[in-house]
């Protein structure tokens, strides 16, 4: 027997609501509009007006080195461990903290680095011989030596910093700054990701990145970061099928979205609205995005100073251009990964390659924007998951040795944005292994300097005109924060 016929005349709440005339139908229809307006502009209701005050930043870019890179061989200058080469790591600073299960049981043999440091700048500031155009704008960045997480592995620590939470599934920072805050231009998305290859550097330790990191967890989707593809299309199916001319396509795209907006009526998924979005903006960055991604119009200065690697495709240098290019199209946020920093053994030739691929483009970017006046409104921020520790894996020598995961410090640097430059916020103990107070004693309390990555991204947020505990979105019984249900500060020290 076919049933068919049978459900086809179920009066059902869908069918009565798609059939009952102009009446409920508009009436349908306006409380669709409505709930789109407020998922578009949640100032109106969840979220107070916004921003909350003046910001200082209008966009961001952040520089995510995947992996942890070692603040011991990078920024955190400890020339009292040379002498201590190969010594236990006193129990008194150890204190019976939790490492990983590639250390554990094992002897904690201090490592020295074996890069040389410097002081640079007007600022006096120290740093390793391996970042040589870094330490030329030392005086434009402020470093934060006291960074921790909660994470000691990577999944969860590369999570948090991103998401705010080691549990998968929230909106990341890029998305609550497009939800929250609107988009400033109608022809790129207001989000964009790109992935760096490694270069010179470690390219056989080269671990995955997720889409949750730049994902929009219970967010609208229309606000997930969009990456740019190294080949091919920037991104997946811009050019038209062959055969297809960009007059069809919008034919095509007018008649899906009138399709789209009668299932919306009939079914009042507001995620329908959402693809009528993407979809109108996709048909827009086909003009957008292969302009921004045409390098022909840069300068032979401009492309020098980026170094030899830009004019690669997928390059940590060709990355850090864009993301200036994107920058002055106005787009809010973008995060530039480049992977490899996951140094357990044969640390030193490298971090000279990953270093290589980092150094001269991320200076580059920064006197890039500087010189076109972008760097006062646009907030650039470096680091990884968390840092390394002062002990050796496997058999050291004093030039080859690798390095743990170490949640309890490591380094990040912020610059432009209304943060200050040429300063170094926080301070470690002699083995870059705890987090210590102006007296030298043990802490993790922010009033003592300590900045967790929650600290950080309240920061970020607040540099942008937004009060973190404002910014929420209620989800599962909670109003759900970028900074998480723990407490989180604002680093007023590094303010300018």
């Amino acid at each position: 027997m076919n049933s068919s016929p049978f459900f086809e005349t179920i009066a059902n709440r869908r069918r009565f609501l798609s059939r009952s005339g102009m009446g409920l139908g508009a009436a349908v229809l306006g409380n669709l509009a409505a709930s789109q307006v407020a998922a578009d502009a949640p100032a109106l209701s969840k979220m107070d007006q916004l921003p909350h005050f003046l910001p200082k930043a209008k966009r961001v870019i952040f520089l995510f080195m995947a992996g942890a890179p070692s603040q011991l061989d990078l920024f955190d200058y400890k020339p009292g461990l040379a002498e201590k080469f190969k010594q236990p790591l006193p129990k008194t600073i150890s204190g019976g903290q939790r490492v990983t299960a590639m250390t554990r049981g094992r002897t904690q043999l201090v490592q020295p680095t074996k890069f040389k440091f410097t002081r640079k700048g007007q600022s006096g500031i120290w740093m390793s011989e391996l970042l040589p155009h870094l330490s030329n704008v030392v005086d434009d960045i402020c470093f934060i030596r006291s960074m921790h997480t909660d994470a000691i592995n990577h999944d969860p620590g590369k999570t948090l910093i991103c998401t705010g939470s080691e549990i998968p599934g929230k909106p990341s920072l890029g998305a609550w700054l497009s939800y929250g805050l609107g988009s400033m231009n109608n022809n790129l998305p207001d989000f964009i990701v790109l992935n760096s290859a490694v270069w010179s550097g470690d390219k056989r330790n080269v671990q995955a990145l997720y889409k949750r990191l730049w994902g929009t967890g219970f967010l609208p989707s229309r606000h997930q970061g969009v990456m740019l593809q190294s080949s091919g299309d920037p991104v997946l199916f811009l050019s038209n099928p062959k055969g297809i001319d960009r007059k069809t396509r919008s034919r095509i795209l007018n008649l899906a979205t009138q399709l789209n907006q009668k299932h919306a009526i009939e079914i009042g998924d507001p995620e329908i609205q959402t693809t009528i979005a993407q979809q109108e903006m996709a048909f827009r960055m086909q003009a957008s995005v292969p302009e921004l991604t045409d390098l022909t119009g840069e300068t032979k200065s401009t492309l020098e100073l980026y170094g030899p690697e830009v004019s690669k495709n997928g390059t940590f240098a060709r990355n850090c251009l864009l993301a200036r290019r994107m920058i002055e199209r106005d787009v809010r946020f973008v995060q530039v990964y480049h992977r490899g920093w996951d140094h357990h053994a044969n640390l030193p030739p490298k971090m000279k390659g990953q270093c290589y691929d980092i150094d001269q483009p991320a200076a580059a970017l920064l006197r890039d924007l500087k010189q076109r006046d972008l760097l006062k409104d646009t907030l650039v921020v470096f680091g990884g998951e968390f840092g390394r520790t002062v002990y050796c894996q496997g058999n050291p020598t004093r030039e080859d040795y690798g390095r743990d995961h170490h949640p309890r410090c490591f380094t990040a640097w912020c610059a432009g944005g209304g943060i200050k430059g040429g300063v170094v916020h926080g301070q470690t103990d002699d083995y870059s292994y705890n987090i210590v107070d102006p007296s030298g004693a043990t802490t993790t309390r922010f009033e003592d300097d300590a900045v967790h990555v929650r600290d950080l991204n309240a920061t970020i947020l607040h540099q942008l005109g937004i009060d973190h505990n404002r910014m929420t979105f209620a989800f599962q019984g909670l109003d759900q924060r970028m900074t998480g249900v723990k407490e989180a500060h604002v680093v007023k020290k590094i303010l300018a």
